[in-house]
């Protein structure tokens, strides 16, 4: 079978549009978003009580700004091409929230049959937009970039990275959950399940796109001007 080429632009493309979808099917689900989801989340159901423009798109890239101080931090050093991967966040936190325009608002759906396809669906979405993102040399979000930075500072693959930065945001989702809405909010059993099954969902799909596509670039010299 041919491999389908010149995928490195496109990937990106599909990663962005793709993971908001997912995660947008998965916070109409409520059963509880994947552990990297749910922190901007609750951050957005604590912000929009005071600023009603705060939506769930801004908690995203607002979030992940956060994540990108830190990983300079952790890593002691920046590159200006960092900043690249925040217009990527920004540009999926536009996207999440065009698929909430879409659906009608990010509130839960009522029926429970709708609301396990949604689940279902989100997080399968979710792992293909990742496998994706993992496979274009485009500037990634900073989910993305925190576990190829690190994997490549510290010589380990990216699933097992992949996955310890799963367990930990798992923590964290509950912590500030507790913290800013006294509850479990955006937590729940679908968190579990996503944290179980995220990282083999997304090396099954990895092997999968390998199969079917050729991540050359379209345009090589804007591509490895853009690579971070």
């Amino acid at each position: 079978m041919k491999k389908i080429g010149k995928m490195n632009e496109a990937a990106w493309i599909l990663g962005i549009l793709l993971c908001a979808l997912g995660v947008a099917l998965c916070t109409k689900a409520d059963f509880g978003l994947s552990m990297i989801a749910a922190p901007p989340y609750i951050l957005h159901l604590k912000m929009v009580q005071y600023f009603p423009w705060w939506s769930q798109g801004t908690s995203e890239y607002i979030w992940q700004g956060i994540l990108l101080i830190l990983m300079c931090i952790i890593l002691r050093r920046f590159k200006v091409k960092y900043l690249l991967c925040f217009a990527t966040a920004v540009l999926f936190g536009f996207a999440l929230d065009g698929w909430f325009l879409l659906f009608g608002g990010n509130g839960a759906y009522d029926s429970m049959a709708v609301r396990i396809f949604c689940f279902a669906a989100g997080e399968v979405i979710t792992a293909l937009a990742i496998a994706f993102y993992f496979k274009t040399d485009m500037p990634l979000q900073i989910y993305e970039l925190l576990v190829t930075q690190i994997a490549e500072q510290w010589k380990l693959t990216t699933a097992r990275v992949k996955q310890a930065n799963d367990i930990l945001m798992f923590v964290l989702s509950i912590a500030l959950a507790l913290i800013l809405t006294g509850g479990f909010n955006g937590v729940g059993i679908g968190t579990i399940v996503i944290t179980l099954v995220n990282a083999p969902l997304i090396q099954l799909f990895s092997g999968l796109l390998d199969k079917l596509f050729c991540f050359d670039a379209c345009v090589p010299k804007l591509v490895e001007k853009l690579k971070v």
